[in-house]
């Protein structure tokens, strides 16, 4: 490449270089198809190896994503608590045994998280169907002849955890949301704090009727 005038300003001189051996850099996909076969000869062994259990794996509990930008979305946790097994009166070390997921770290920090995901256990125990680790010798807990029989490989996710979202529907302005001075965002962190303080905020006057109460009894 020759440039015959020179660039205005204290702008770079052109010195591209175009005699690079590109061909050597170019990333090709010519074994897409067999690669797809290949996983999908890959999952039906694992599914026949892995048989009669679900093909998705454990059962997951619900958890809620962390932040606040996520934190309203729902999804698959790494393991149910201690908490959580006992109240659906399972127990945990026979929780992994029948596909169970279990995390010891795990606290439940309210209690609609401990009641759905009890929930969660009991719905997929009562579908349930333990095959016995020996056919001649059955154990308490295992399933029956006609239900071994009938029991058949579950291919999806184990109870798929579904997001629900609920939408507000549009309406008028109010007078105050009308005013210049109005700001939304605000509004959004008032709640928010309102919210988070409740419980400081009860703490505190509930402590100060407690010592008007022991003022007005001295004053007595």
């Amino acid at each position: 490449f020759f440039c015959s005038a020179m660039v205005r300003h204290n702008n770079q001189v052109p010195n591209g270089h175009f005699h690079k051996d590109w061909q050597r850099f170019v990333r090709t996909w010519f074994d897409q198809a067999s690669r797809k076969k290949r996983r999908s000869i890959a999952r039906k062994e694992k599914a026949t190896a892995i048989a009669p259990r679900p093909v998705g794996g454990a059962l997951r509990p619900i958890v809620h994503a962390q932040t606040i930008k996520y934190n309203t979305k729902v999804r698959a946790g790494r393991g149910f608590t201690l908490e959580e097994l006992k109240n659906a009166g399972i127990n945990k070390k026979a929780a992994r045994g029948i596909g169970i997921s279990v995390d010891h770290r795990r606290k439940n920090r309210s209690v609609d998280s401990l009641q759905a995901n009890t929930q969660r256990l009991k719905a997929y125990a009562s579908n349930l169907i333990v095959f016995p680790r020996r056919s001649k010798k059955v154990k308490a807990g295992d399933a029956e002849a006609s239900a071994l029989s009938a029991a058949t490989q579950l291919t999806g996710k184990v109870l798929p955890i579904v997001s629900k979202t609920t939408r507000e529907k549009a309406r008028k302005l109010t007078a105050e949301e009308k005013k210049d001075d109005y700001s939304v965002y605000r509004e959004l962190r008032k709640a928010r704090s309102d919210a988070r303080l409740v419980g400081v905020r009860k703490k505190r006057q509930d402590e100060k009727d407690a010592k008007a109460a022991q003022e007005a009894a001295k004053n007595k």
